[in-house]
């Protein structure tokens, strides 16, 4: 068999109308499930301990506020999950069946969170409910991020791989913009109760009409060209989980490594921030949300850079800039946060996620480039999901802990630099991938 294939060929495969349809199937999915992730994450720093945890938050408001984090990473857990039934049927049936099958199930469990009665109407099976849509909602976003990626990644020409693959890492900020910019307008318009009464209903619903629009795009997608090499030759794998684990512990193991320490620096801008900031500091709801909002597009323009960027220098050394940005930001940005100036404040986020975005367009092309094409899926979405498990799951809950038991902000500061030196050393352990053949015969 020849060492390259159809697919590594620097053209790429597709034409500019068919990549356009790619880039935009894959964004808005990633986009759609992480607006969904957003709106919960978000609603739990402000409003959902009082809704579903009455009795606890009315006796422990602490307690109550660690255990809503903790319902974040309830979701988290279920992800590998997720990751192994998704992957394994995506390398088996193709990444468009599986694509198409998370959207629908992570749609339909956020717009039922929506329609569930709160504690004062169902008394403890609210938060049980509540808790069963999370670990629907983390089965489905186990799944959806390496069938996109690896749709972004495998339609890309050779030397657009990183530019290409952050297309889905995008959805990310536009997620969080679509979710904070929505309650920014939400907090304006609205009183307060009304919006504790029913206005909190409005985003989980309004997920519908995304979910029929990220249906519509996603559906014209075509298959991933390397799945469809791997159909004409019959190279399927008929157990790529067995095979992963025999055959590429290793890769699993820095992949997990390489996303802890982005996840939850991530978790931070996404969830803890914002309760810190408006229960702590004291500070107003609304300008948290539009500083929040303006992070994000921060974290999406670096993004892109970082995947593009990756194409230049190599993804080895893209990684190390973003997590160096990271570590050294952050304790001086818990001393800005800290002065509870709402520009400071600003600042403290933006400069974060010039490090996250660095850190997190290259993903998906050094994944796509660590796994042969028979257990690619499998592998890049195993090592996401316990990447995410070790790092963001529950970091604001560590976070929270640590606060109430330090007194001092610089202690979470410490934890996630800590995260970023595990992160770095499986970018080390990884090494290089820039470039590597992704075809079904061409891989070592």
């Amino acid at each position: 068999m020849t060492a390259t294939s159809s697919v590594d060929s620097e053209a790429g495969p597709s034409s500019k109308h068919e990549e356009r349809k790619v880039l935009a199937g894959t964004l808005v999915g990633t986009t759609i499930e992480w607006y969904d992730f957003f709106i919960f994450a978000q609603l739990t720093a402000t409003l959902l301990s009082p809704l579903f945890l009455a009795p606890l938050n009315a006796s422990n408001p602490g307690l109550a506020q660690i255990l809503s984090f903790a319902l974040i990473g309830i979701s988290f857990l279920f992800r590998p999950l997720g990751a192994i039934v998704a992957g394994h049927l995506g390398d088996r049936l193709g990444r468009k069946a599986m694509l198409v099958f998370t959207l629908i199930m992570m749609g339909a469990a956020t717009a039922l969170i929506g329609m569930l009665p709160t504690y004062a109407q169902i008394g403890v099976w609210a938060p049980v409910l509540l808790i069963l849509l999370r670990v629907i909602q983390g089965f489905s976003a186990g799944g959806e991020w390496g069938g996109a990626a690896l749709m972004a990644v495998e339609h890309a020409p050779k030397s657009k791989r990183g530019l290409f693959g952050a297309y889905p890492q995008i959805g990310v900020p536009v997620g969080m913009i679509l979710a904070t910019g929505l309650l920014y307008f939400l907090n304006t318009t609205m009183s307060k109760e009304d919006f504790a009464a029913w206005g909190w209903r409005v985003p989980f619903l309004l997920s519908i009409v995304l979910i029929v629009v990220g249906y519509l795009i996603r559906r014209a997608v075509a298959e991933s060209p390397v799945f469809k090499e791997m159909q004409e030759r019959k190279e399927k794998s008929k157990a790529p989980l067995g095979e992963l684990i025999r055959k590429h512990k290793k890769a699993v193991l820095y992949s997990t490594m390489i996303f802890i320490g982005n996840n939850a620096a991530g978790y931070l801008l996404i969830a803890f921030f914002i309760s810190y900031a408006t229960k702590s500091l004291k500070m107003p709801v609304a300008q948290i949300l539009l500083a929040t909002t303006l992070a994000s597009f921060g974290w999406l323009i670096f993004t892109l850079i970082g995947g593009w960027l990756s194409d230049k220098i190599g993804r080895v050394k893209t990684f190390l800039i973003g997590y160096g940005i990271v570590f050294a930001w952050m304790i001086p940005m818990f001393a800005l946060i800290d002065t509870k100036n709402i520009l400071l404040y600003g600042v403290a986020l933006f400069v974060l996620t010039i490090g996250l975005g660095l850190s997190y367009g290259p993903m998906s092309a050094m994944y796509a480039e660590m796994f042969p094409a028979n257990v690619r899926y499998s592998g890049i979405s195993i090592g996401y999901a316990f990447g995410a498990i070790l790092g963001g799951a529950f970091a604001a809950t560590i976070a929270e802990v640590l606060l109430q038991g330090t007194g001092w902000t610089g202690s979470i500061g410490i934890y996630i630099m800590i995260l970023c030196v595990i992160s770095a050393a499986g970018v080390l352990l990884a090494g290089e991938t820039k470039g590597r053949p992704l075809g079904v015969s061409s891989h070592h």
